[in-house]
């Protein structure tokens, strides 16, 4: 982990340039808060450690099968403009949270877990080895904490010096090209990376479980973690059940179901969970925020959560997750509004990459 120690005196600076994306990087405009613009050093530890008085005694983790602890509330920088990004990091760091969750496609005394992703477009052997030691440099780091797969979808390459982020389509914004790369190549790459040093944890993301099977069958290394779209609306008990009997820990996003999705203009007509009868009924009797109570939930069945917010008094509510707990009547309230809504689904860009089938 880094330890990032800030100096007394902050100063500062402008994070980097308008934002033509709707998400945190390329991680350049992170590295101001790792120890660039923000004259901060940086150290190696092995301690969890936060300097918030609000955190410090609450900090949860999870303990993954290598061993390593990742805190179970992590800040997620999708959606975080390159404008923002640097001093939303920047206050996300402050308020107590040791968990930076980044990708390749995110375009946007502390210690920070960092985690990242190798976006489609570099499933092949080389082109992930190549692209992480980019991403590193681009973070000015040395290893991440956890590396993951992004998706298990192959996409033509883009060199980065044309491209970059490269995003889903081609240059027209219209075409998506396939590539035939199998998901075991990538999955070899990410071994050799974890051998190199470059990622201390290596892991899988949006995976269905007949692929987390087929993984386990041939990986060396098994996946430390599986992060998928997780909410009360999409509870996927199943992959649940499955990830924890392999020992592999789960990273819920969206934990908040639609209301993640607003700013992208996707309406899929199911009420905001913040706004939903039973959430909000268990929040007031429970004295917290309908976000709080949708994230215990997550907490609660071991899962970690990685939700973001621009708002101060969000940030801090959103750590305020795990020094209580709700009945197992109200889990099980949250529980049923499951309808198996699923809102980040690649097929609904081209239906060839219906992963989730």
């Amino acid at each position: 982990m880094f330890i990032v120690r800030l100096s007394a005196t902050v100063r500062r600076t402008n994070s980097g340039p308008n934002s033509l994306r709707t998400s945190c990087g390329p991680p350049q405009y992170i590295r101001p808060v790792l120890g660039f613009q923000y004259k901060a050093t940086i150290a190696r530890s092995t301690r969890l450690y936060s300097s918030s008085p609000s955190t410090a005694s609450t900090m949860t983790t999870i303990t993954l099968n290598t061993g390593a602890k990742m805190p179970a509330v992590g800040f997620g920088l999708w959606k975080v403009t390159k404008s923002s990004c640097a001093d939303t990091v920047y206050n996300a760091l402050k308020a107590g949270y040791r968990l930076l969750d980044g990708a390749g496609d995110y375009g946007n005394e502390k210690e920070a877990v960092v985690t990242s992703k190798l976006w489609n477009t570099f499933h092949a052997h080389d082109h992930a080895k190549a692209l992480v030691k980019k991403q590193l440099a681009d973070w000015g780091i040395d290893y991440f904490d956890l590396y993951l797969i992004h998706f298990p979808v192959s996409l033509q390459y883009v060199d980065p010096a044309e491209r970059y982020p490269p995003e889903w389509w081609g240059e027209d914004k219209k075409t998506v090209t396939l590539a035939s790369v199998p998901y075991q190549e990538t999955w070899r790459a990410l071994e050799e990376i974890h051998d190199e040093g470059l990622a201390k944890n290596i892991g899988v993301s949006n995976l269905q479980g007949s692929i987390l099977l087929d993984v386990l069958r041939y990986a060396r290394i098994a996946p430390a973690v599986l992060q998928v779209e997780l909410h009360p609306y999409l509870t996927q008990e199943g992959l649940v059940a499955l990830a924890k009997v392999h020992n592999i820990a789960i990273t819920a996003y969206s934990s908040f179901g639609p209301q993640s999705y607003v700013e992208l203009g996707i309406d899929k007509s199911a009420p905001s969970l913040l706004q939903h009868d039973i959430v909000s009924s268990i929040a007031s009797k429970s004295n917290k925020t309908p976000a709080q109570v949708l994230l215990r939930w997550a907490i609660q069945q071991g899962l970690a959560v990685i939700p973001k917010s621009n708002n101060h008094d969000r940030l801090l509510s959103n750590l305020d997750v795990v020094a209580w707990s709700l009945s197992d009547a109200d889990m099980k309230a949250i529980s049923a509004l499951n309808i198996n809504l699923r809102l980040n689904n690649p097929a609904e860009i081209d239906p060839r990459m219906g992963i989730f089938a």
